[in-house]
């Protein structure tokens, strides 16, 4: 157990991503306490999507393929449609949130991030949720979907949209003080 103002948490993105589903858990986690990081393909800032064109910058602290797991204690993963179907085609990416799922760190994922569970082969027998139009994507990887505003299962944390922000971090906070999943096998 950590508590989150000692945790330290990591964001991936890419150009696209919804500019409320990065912001709001990198503005309150940090507000917690933690100590926050964006990592993006090329290490350059990223360009949000907000609502229906592009958006604000979020600056970048590093690379992803330079982003060191040990290092972390969770990791957070901010929807929309561009960003997450960037990221599951970039192997860096796919790469890093599979070794996160295997170190048994929590993975919090909204709206259309969790395409990039999928990817990642984190789905399947677990209890999640997405935004709705991904629904048949979660069932067809083996995931047991939910239309709830936030669904946790084994250290995984998925929300459906921007509406769920508060009990998407607050269920992150939850699982980084008080998850049990690090210490049995996922």
């Amino acid at each position: 157990m950590t508590k989150i103002t000692e945790s330290k948490i990591l964001i991936i993105a890419a150009n696209g991503f919804e500019q409320s589903e990065l912001e709001h858990p990198r503005d309150a986690l940090r507000e917690r306490g933690a100590t926050v990081h964006i990592a993006s393909p090329d290490g350059k800032a990223v360009k949000g999507w907000d609502e229906d064109d592009w958006g604000r910058e979020a600056q970048v602290d590093l690379k992803i393929a330079d982003a060191d797991i040990s290092d972390y204690d969770a990791l957070v993963l901010p929807g929309g449609q561009i960003n997450p179907d960037l990221l599951r085609v970039n192997d860096d990416a796919v790469n890093l949130i599979r070794h996160f799922g295997e170190q048994a760190k929590p993975i919090a994922a909204i709206c259309h991030a969790p395409w990039l569970l999928i990817e990642a082969g984190l789905v399947r027998g677990r209890k999640a949720t997405s935004f709705h139009s991904i629904r048949t994507d979660m069932e067809n990887a083996g995931a047991f979907w939910e239309d709830s505003a936030v669904v946790v299962d084994k250290g995984i944390v998925t929300s459906r949209s921007p509406e769920d922000l508060e009990v998407f971090v607050n269920a992150l906070v939850e699982e980084i003080e008080n998850g049990s999943f690090g210490r049995a096998a996922a």
